[in-house]
């Protein structure tokens, strides 16, 4: 059903601070449930940061009774070795809601930015203060988690088009 509400998480990854937001979405209305940030230990070997990220994000999720989640996608950065080590960390944070059984929705910088802000290339003070807006009992929330509740935000408005297309077309 379209009205039943949803626990989203939303995860921004990023090897030294993976951000992630959960909240409620219940039809058009938002409901925020906790934020934080996990960050794995900058002297621990590569393996056991991107361990530390899969461990962690699934306790998140299974903490707060997730049912689906949503991942930022990776821009391409300058240095080739550090988007592949981003690439290796969001494969992390992927596979922890994956291997919970949730689905996992991936968007573009640009389409969160477009979702929460209404601009594609807003800066983060401009997401925080949107998400502080759309989620005003979540209080004071910084970057990395602003982050991961805009893609959670993102997903909820994207969810409900998309179920609302899919009543249209099995209606006709």
């Amino acid at each position: 059903m379209a009205n039943e509400p949803v626990r989203i998480i939303g995860l921004d990854p990023g090897l030294r601070r993976t951000g992630w937001g959960v909240i409620v979405a219940e039809g058009a209305r938002l409901r925020w449930v906790a934020h934080g940030v996990v960050t794995p230990s900058e002297t621990a070997p590569f393996a056991e940061r991107l361990l530390h990220l899969l461990e962690q994000v699934g306790a998140v999720c299974a903490e707060h009774g997730c049912d689906e989640a949503a991942v930022e996608e990776v821009f391409v950065n300058v240095n080739p070795s550090s988007t592949l080590k981003l690439g290796h960390a969001r494969a992390a944070v992927m596979l922890a809601p994956a291997r919970a059984g949730l689905p996992v929705a991936e968007y573009s910088p640009n389409l969160i930015k477009k979702a929460v802000v209404g601009a594609g290339h807003a800066d983060k003070s401009q997401i925080a203060f949107m998400v502080r807006r759309l989620l005003p009992t979540a209080g004071e929330v910084k970057a990395d988690a602003a982050d991961a509740l805009a893609v959670a935000i993102t997903h909820a408005q994207l969810r409900k088009r998309s179920l609302l297309e899919a009543m249209h077309r099995g209606a006709a």
